[in-house]
């Protein structure tokens, strides 16, 4: 929840600062680095920041010739980068996608588009189509595939160059619900080739991998690396790679459209308060044949969903938990229920002092475990924390989803190779966070920022 208006707040990206506009701030990247660039990087890197007018999360690219910065909005489990092609049409190096063309085949684009007005990147004869969708209002419309030069940053600091990256056209009429400013969705979703870290996989044959750590901060941002593991480092000495638990990605074989779902799945079994199961209906964790049910990991959802009675069942067992703490409830702030005097609330390296939630992944040992930090929103007009879950209706298509609220200075490592999640504990009770990456090399004019 913001206690500042959007038109006051003054983004960073990457250390490059830009005026605020009268609505809301550009997130604004360092500009491209030529003449330095690299054709064989070991691992990419883009930057992320969060928006803290509606809790979406913004990465940037360069895009086109001449390059012009595109700013998206981050969805993990979309099938593909898109763009609106109606406001950003004067790149002179795009090309369309060919109907029955090998690259119509590796983006599984069967439809054949015709268009009568002046050529442009979403206005051409004989091209396939996609149907790109804005995950967060849930519109869609049909646009051409083309590639197109995007230029991304390498964790060396060079520019890594690709020359054909593939993406279809959205519309002006599919930002509706976006971050001021942005441009399109940035998808980094499995079962398509034509994904972020698919398609980079194959441009400079490194793993098809990417690793998510997201900043709760609205100046300093967290980042995204895709490619090969081993280059994670935040200041000072800390390898994240070494500390992250793991577990398998679940498959869900079917989505709303029937299709398999490109959406990121786990496994939970169980779910605990302060070392105590909470009595839910099990079956609502795994995913049936009509894919529906199970957990799914969400940067478009800002606060964890839970079916109406595992949400019931939770949030009745942390208020008895919150309770033997001497956690002082007062009034509900909307959408949340569970809501907890500041004053009442100490505080600890992970956030306030409130009862642990764990996700239990299959076994007892492994688990996902929500400190304060993560947990709890803040109100600072009512002094207030409150238990940062929503209930998600009594007949969701997911039963659990974990939104963004709850990734927060968290390590996420996607292997799409092998189909396995890696993750830690917040990094606060490590002393470090997502914004501290160890840039040296890479951006070293961030290091007066931090």
């Amino acid at each position: 929840i913001s206690t500042t208006p959007p038109s006051s707040q003054h983004h960073q990206l990457n250390g490059f600062s830009t005026p605020p506009p009268t609505s809301r701030p550009l997130h604004s990247p360092l500009p491209l680095s030529s003449p330095l660039s690299t054709q064989n990087p070991e691992t990419l890197v883009l930057p992320v920041l969060k928006d803290i007018s509606n809790g979406q999360y913004i990465t940037s690219l360069y895009q086109g010739t001449p390059p012009v910065l595109s700013e998206l909005v981050v969805d993990i489990g979309s099938r593909y980068l898109w763009v609106d092609c109606e406001n950003n049409d004067n790149s002179s190096s795009y090309h369309p996608a060919q109907c029955n063309s090998s690259q119509c085949s590796l983006a599984d684009a069967t439809t054949c588009r015709t268009c009568t007005g002046s050529p442009s990147p979403g206005c051409n004869n004989n091209t396939c189509g996609l149907f790109p969708e804005n995950s967060i209002t849930g519109l869609s419309t049909e646009g051409d595939l083309i590639d197109d030069v995007v230029t991304f940053r390498s964790i060396d600091g060079t520019d890594a160059t690709v020359s054909e990256f593939l993406f279809p056209c959205g519309s002006t009429s599919l930002l509706q619900g976006l971050a001021y400013g942005v441009e399109g969705m940035a998808g980094f979703g499995r079962r398509s080739m034509i994904s972020i870290p698919y398609q980079l996989s194959s441009v400079f044959n490194i793993k098809p991998q990417f690793a998510l750590c997201l900043s709760p901060s609205s100046f300093f941002n967290g980042f995204i690396f895709v490619g090969n593991s081993g280059n994670y480092n935040l200041g000072p000495v800390i390898d994240v790679s070494s500390i992250l638990m793991r577990t398998p990605l679940v498959t869900n074989p079917v989505n709303a459209q029937g299709e398999a779902s490109s959406e990121y799945f786990i496994g939970v079994s169980s779910i605990k308060i302060d070392g105590i199961e909470v009595k839910v209906n099990t079956s609502l964790l795994d995913i049936d044949d009509q894919g529906v049910g199970g957990t799914k990991i969400s940067t478009v959802t800002a606060f964890t969903t839970m079916e109406t009675s595992i949400y019931k069942a939770v949030t009745v067992a942390f208020i008895k938990a919150a309770k033997a703490k001497k956690m002082k409830r007062v009034a509900p702030v909307k959408p949340f229920k569970a809501c907890y005097s500041t004053e009442s609330i100490n505080s600890t390296s992970a956030g306030p002092d409130v009862p642990n939630i764990d996700l239990v992944l299959g076994r007892e040992d492994v688990y996902w475990r929500m400190f304060g930090a993560n947990s709890m929103v803040e109100v600072k007009w009512r002094k207030a924390l409150c238990l940062g879950l929503v209930d998600g209706g009594s007949s969701p298509r997911t039963s659990l989803v974990i939104g963004g609220k709850q990734l927060e200075n968290i390590f996420l490592e996607f292997d799409l190779s092998t189909s396995v999640l890696g993750f830690s504990s917040s990094l606060l009770q490590r002393n470090t966070t997502c914004s501290n990456l160890n840039t040296k090399g890479i951006w070293p004019e961030l290091k007066s920022s931090y």
